[in-house]
């Protein structure tokens, strides 16, 4: 299932890399990802390319936003970090108490908190405040 997420995050960023290019990325034969993208198709979840998810899918997904309070002298070094989180959906500096917040997805509650608390032990990171998303109203990416 791993595999199959960073899969469907790579052909986001670029859905007309090769199969042996996202072979190469993930680590495994160009036979399993054209298999994983066949059942991706077949299952529904990819509808088209310019990659459209299934509404389905994120729905089974669980979000949350989490503000970072940072040492500000470690803000190159912290944001290079979060980026190499495969769960992160979004960064953003933000104005007020905290200095980041961030999107991260998972699968389930428990993934999705391990996910934060890996976030909140980085060095650098002062603080967190985490909320979770109930429910999506509207989304202009779907």
């Amino acid at each position: 299932m791993r595999k199959e997420k960073e899969l469907i995050n790579l052909l986001k960023d670029n859905s007309r890399q090769t199969v042996s290019e996202l072979a190469k990325k993930l680590g495994i034969s160009r036979a399993t990802v054209q298999h994983g993208i066949e059942k991706l198709e077949n299952n529904g979840i990819i509808q088209g390319y310019t990659l459209r998810l299934n509404p389905n899918f994120h729905q089974q997904q669980i979000s949350a936003y989490i503000m970072i309070s940072i040492v500000s002298q470690q803000t190159s070094e912290i944001v290079r970090k979060l980026q190499k989180v495969p769960q992160l959906d979004m960064l953003c500096t933000i104005s007020g108490q905290y200095d980041l917040m961030a999107k991260v997805t998972e699968e389930t509650t428990q993934t999705l908190d391990m996910v934060i608390d890996r976030i909140a032990a980085l060095e650098g990171v002062k603080q967190t405040l985490s909320h979770i998303v109930l429910s999506q109203k509207k989304n202009r990416t779907i």
